[in-house]
């Protein structure tokens, strides 16, 4: 990694850091722990039966999941996404931008590279929201005991590892979008379309064709439902994903005016 892309992608992130996407990340890693933890307060009765189970923590990580997985998390990558690729268009400088002595392998890749690490910061966020939401309550108040179940911490990474994997190719597609539309609209409401459809291909038994599926489909593999398809969703994910990005980045050296 050379230092013109490590400066390109400090700056990026810098740009990032202004923007509401940043903000978006944040808000939408600690939304459903902190609706939980409400909720175990309001209902601190039956919390402190729940956490004497030996199953505790899968329990929590599910219906943390539940919600995000299906909708908040698609909608969140392609909200983020969009936000962050198209920071350019919003302030017109995309001219500015191609008239600094980087190559264009590096202006696009290193805008790659932070939407990527944004999703890494969601993913460190929200797990971290999951444990908070749990031992919170615990240590206000006094009729509810600390889970007994020990940390599944390498439950929780495959649980983590499987949700990035399967948001990949969501991320490559809105990125392709966001650089070759300039209307923010339009990338963020074909990834809508795109993710109330997945909801309904889930019931196709070729529904795994479909790229927005994929988070949907790793929470109810993961929770049990049997959800079969004749290719690896975790497979089909990454070829997507590199597929994708290799489209666009071609598109992209060829853009007649990519100001």
């Amino acid at each position: 990694m050379n230092i013109s892309f490590i400066n390109s992608f400090r700056s990026e992130w810098l740009k990032r850091k202004r923007s509401a996407s940043s903000w978006l990340v944040i808000i939408g890693a600690f939304f459903i722990p902190l609706i939980l933890l409400i909720a175990q307060f309001v209902n601190h009765e039956t919390i402190a039966l729940q956490n004497t189970l030996p199953n505790y923590w899968e329990f929590f990580f599910r219906i943390n999941w539940e919600s995000m997985a299906m909708f908040l998390l698609p909608m969140g990558i392609v909200l983020s996404t969009s936000m962050t690729a198209q920071i350019e268009y919003k302030n017109n400088t995309w001219k500015q931008v191609m008239t600094t002595p980087q190559l264009y392998s590096t202006i696009f890749f290193s805008k790659f590279m932070v939407i990527l690490a944004m999703m890494v910061q969601f993913f460190i966020l929200f797990n971290i929201g999951i444990y908070l939401s749990a031992i919170i309550p615990a240590l206000i108040l006094s009729d509810v005991p600390f889970p007994q179940a020990s940390y599944p911490f390498l439950m929780m990474l495959e649980i983590t590892g499987k949700a990035f994997v399967a948001c990949l190719p969501i991320m490559a597609l809105q990125f392709l979008l966001s650089l070759h539309f300039r209307n923010f609209m339009v990338s963020v409401g074909i990834g809508l379309v795109m993710i109330i459809g997945s909801i309904m291909a889930l019931s196709w038994t070729y529904g795994y064709l479909v790229p927005y599926t994929y988070s949907a489909y790793n929470f109810l593999m993961s929770s049990g439902e049997p959800m079969e398809t004749a290719v690896s969703i975790y497979l089909m994910s990454v070829i997507y994903f590199v597929g994708f990005t290799a489209v666009n980045f071609l598109l992209y050296l060829n853009k007649a005016e990519k100001g």
